[in-house]
C-alpha cells in the first residue's frame, strides 16, 4: 500500500469513487453527496490537498484534506488540526477498514505540520459511520448545526453534522 498525492489524471477516478459513494449512501437512506464541481477537485489536486491510496497500480481510496474548516468547526477551528474530507473507497475495496490506514498516515502527516488534532465530519446522525469512526480511534463530539454554509457543497446546506476528532 502506498499513499500519495492525486494528480490531474486521477480526476475521473475521483469522480467515479464519489459517485459510487453517493449511490451507496442513497442505498442506506442517508444524506448523499452531490456531484462535486470538477473545478473543486482540480483545485485541491493543484494545491496538493487531494490524496489517494494505492495497492499496486490500483487506486483503492481517495480523500481531501485542509488545515482550516471554520464553517463546520466554528471556534474550534483556531486549534491546529488536519481536516479529512470526502473519503471515498473503490467499491471493490469496501469493508477493508481503509480508514485505519488513513488514520496512520494522517497522524504522521499532522505531526510533520505540528497539528494537535485530526478531525472529520459527516452530515446527519449516521449511526453506522459514528460507530465505524469511533472504532478507528476518533472521539464522537456530537452533533452541530451549521449556520453559514455559503460556498460549501450542497449536502451541507441547512445541515446538522456529526463531528469527530482525535489527538495526534
Amino acid at each position: 500500500m502506498e499513499i500519495r498525492n492525486s494528480v490531474l489524471e486521477d480526476k475521473d477516478i475521483i469522480r467515479d469513487f464519489c459517485a459510487a459513494a453517493s449511490d451507496f449512501q442513497k442505498s442506506k437512506s442517508t444524506v448523499s453527496w452531490p456531484l462535486f464541481d470538477p473545478k473543486l477537485i482540480e483545485h485541491e489536486i493543484r494545491e496538493k490537498r487531494q490524496w489517494k491510496m494505492m495497492v499496486g497500480d490500483e487506486v483503492v481510496c481517495i480523500w481531501a484534506i485542509t488545515d482550516s474548516d471554520p464553517q463546520i468547526w466554528g471556534d474550534r477551528n483556531a486549534e491546529p488540526a488536519l481536516y479529512l474530507h470526502r473519503i471515498a473507497t473503490n467499491p471493490n475495496f469496501r469493508s477493508k477498514n481503509l480508514v485505519l490506514d488513513i488514520v496512520v498516515w494522517a497522524k504522521r502527516y499532522a505531526k510533520t505540520k505540528n497539528l494537535q488534532y485530526i478531525r472529520m465530519d459527516t452530515v446527519g446522525e449516521n449511526l453506522g459511520l459514528i460507530k465505524h469512526y469511533r472504532k478507528c480511534g476518533f472521539d464522537f463530539l456530537g452533533l452541530s448545526e451549521l449556520e453559514d454554509t455559503e460556498g460549501l457543497p450542497a449536502h451541507y446546506h441547512k445541515a446538522t453534522v456529526s463531528l469527530f476528532q482525535m489527538k495526534v
